[in-house]
């Protein structure tokens, strides 16, 4: 189990923690990071990633890039949902949304997407409470997402930003995405809770489901 230690984390007023993706440990901070984050251990509610974005742009493609990594390395006891090959996006976001609150009963909900941001700030991973808001940097309603929310700023904003998302560099968000999903993936093999029937049954249903 982890123990927190806020001197590692560049951590804002709003308790918001900030990590450089190439930083030294990255991957270990994201984790820790987010752990704190989580609800203990000794909670029944299941923990479910929703990696937001399209593999039609670039910039916007991190959560999807999160979500197939994650789903690789298959980060039990927790919930992936959007990849490369089955991605959430604008125009089915709600729809799933829908689809994972009737799924899991009362889903502690990490929402991940990528965002813009100020120049200096380009490459850095923020860990904060609340929701994600996708779509606000290109001007969409969309709804909000997750107890807690994972970004990662690809580009810089303020000007034509479709242009920047569809022009920002592949190699940038691969490795972000490396390391948050690294991150995620290491938080899984700490966070042991103990399962529910629920979790039980659904493990009982994809055995039968591999049974010829």
């Amino acid at each position: 189990m982890f123990k927190s230690n806020s001197s590692l984390f560049h951590k804002s007023k709003n308790g918001e923690v900030r990590i450089h993706h190439n930083e030294q440990d990255a991957q270990n901070l994201v984790s820790k990071a987010l752990f704190a984050q989580l609800p203990s251990t000794l909670s029944s509610r299941p923990i479910v990633f929703v990696c937001i974005g399209t593999d039609r742009s670039t910039g916007d493609s991190l959560g999807p890039l999160i979500g197939t990594l994650l789903k690789d390395k298959k980060p039990h006891p927790f919930h992936v949902y959007g990849t490369l090959d089955d991605p959430i996006h604008a125009l089915n976001l709600a729809d799933r949304i829908e689809e994972i609150q009737l799924t899991h009963i009362n889903p502690f909900i990490i929402g991940i997407d990528a965002c813009l941001g100020r120049m200096k700030s380009v490459g850095i991973i923020q860990i904060a409470n609340g929701p994600v808001k996708p779509g606000t940097g290109v001007n969409k309603e969309l709804p909000e997402v997750g107890n807690i929310h994972i970004t990662g700023i690809v580009n810089v904003s303020g000007f034509m930003e479709y242009f920047v998302l569809q022009n920002t560099r592949l190699h940038l968000v691969m490795e972000m995405a490396k390391t948050i999903a690294n991150g995620i993936y290491q938080t899984s093999l700490h966070y042991h809770r103990k399962p529910t029937f629920v979790d039980l049954q659904q493990i009982l249903n994809k055995e039968q489901e591999k049974t010829p």
